[in-house]
């Protein structure tokens, strides 16, 4: 029972000052075009499915978990934009590298010159990777040993 005013009891049940701060990792998604990563961010930001436009250029999106923030910065994966990712690698704390395991020979070979690319890099060689294996779904879809 509050005997106080009853703001005063508000106050002490409920404003116990700010939940402690979560800390903030920044992490880059590359792949190329059509692997998945906006679906992949949309889907871990718990936003619709519907209406996914592939990204040009870039886009940030804060992933919420319960004890931490990722900021991630995804890059478009079209030819005209690949040569531009390396200006945005400055301050990762790591890489999500999205592939489609679908896609044909040709892509997926591209997509391994850009993961070798991106595994040299300066900025991203002592970063940690994941490296994910999308489209499993799809009938054509290659085993991750294949991968």
């Amino acid at each position: 029972v509050c005997f106080t005013l009853p703001w005063q009891c508000f106050r002490a049940l409920c404003c116990k000052g700010p939940p402690p701060p979560r800390p903030e990792y920044d992490l880059v998604c590359i792949g190329l075009s059509g692997s998945g990563k906006t679906s992949l961010l949309s889907q871990l930001c718990s936003e619709s499915p519907e209406n996914i436009v592939s990204t040009t250029g870039f886009s940030i999106k804060a992933v919420p978990f319960q004890n931490a923030i990722l900021n991630v910065k995804e890059l478009g994966g079209a030819d005209n934009i690949r040569k531009y990712w390396s200006r945005y690698y400055q301050g990762s704390q790591g890489v999500i590298f999205v592939l489609d395991s679908a896609s044909s020979e040709d892509d997926l070979e591209t997509a391994r010159n850009e993961l070798h690319s991106a595994l040299q890099h300066p900025q991203l060689c002592t970063l940690p990777f994941l490296i994910l294996a999308n489209h499993q779904d799809k009938p054509a879809a290659r085993s991750v040993q294949e991968v």
